[in-house]
């Protein structure tokens, strides 16, 4: 059977169910490749950046930054600009740049969620719809032979759609904890090299 023949005997829901499935289809390939651009070695940016900071290369560590692709980088980054100022100014630089982070990661993230969950109820409708279509109609008539088929059509569409793209949200939402979870080691990091950094700096002022 036809893919079209499909869609028109499984009623108007089926356009719905596609145009749900695009969207998923395109929500989580975009995420999936914005994730993979954004992916690197928190670690070893870390000691990069440790090694440059030891001997004072704040601005070779900024462009260091600024050339690293991911939020973490953009984090170290900010947080290396307020360096030089009040432990409060800094942890204020990194708590603004997560706050511009996250809200990127998360971005349409919530869309494929709300779309595989209301695809199981879409088709539950369609299921409906077809069954009163089944008991409006005589036994044999293409009316009943149509509401059968778009009882059953339905739900298993809704249903082949909603599975993947539960998953893909779930996978979505995986990836989107693990980069906070880099972004706030990155910064207790950071903060703490400050600490340490300041503290010799200070010593080494003393036996001067």
């Amino acid at each position: 059977m036809q893919f079209y023949e499909i869609m028109v005997k499984g009623g108007p829901l089926m356009w719905i169910i596609l145009i749900c499935s695009l969207v998923a289809l395109f929500v989580f390939f975009e995420k999936a490749l914005q994730f993979h651009r954004e992916e690197i070695n928190v670690r070893e940016l870390l000691h990069g950046l440790f090694n440059v900071l030891g001997r004072n290369g704040l601005v070779e560590a900024v462009t260091l930054c600024d050339n690293t692709p991911g939020p973490a980088a953009r984090l170290l980054g900010a947080a290396i600009t307020a360096y030089g100022r009040k432990d409060e100014d800094i942890q204020a630089a990194i708590d603004e740049a997560a706050l511009e982070e996250l809200p990127k990661l998360e971005r349409h993230v919530k869309l494929l969620g709300i779309i595989a969950f209301i695809l199981p109820l879409l088709g539950l409708f369609g299921t409906v719809l077809g069954m009163l279509s089944v008991f409006t109609s005589e036994v044999g008539s293409n009316l009943y032979l149509t509401g059968a088929y778009q009882a059953l059509i339905t739900t298993a569409a809704g249903l082949a759609v909603a599975i993947p793209a539960y998953l893909g949200y779930n996978y979505l939402v995986a990836r989107v904890s693990t980069i906070s979870l880099d972004m706030e080691k990155a910064s207790l990091e950071i903060l703490s090299f400050f600490e340490r950094k300041r503290s010799l700096e200070k010593t080494s002022k003393q036996e001067e």
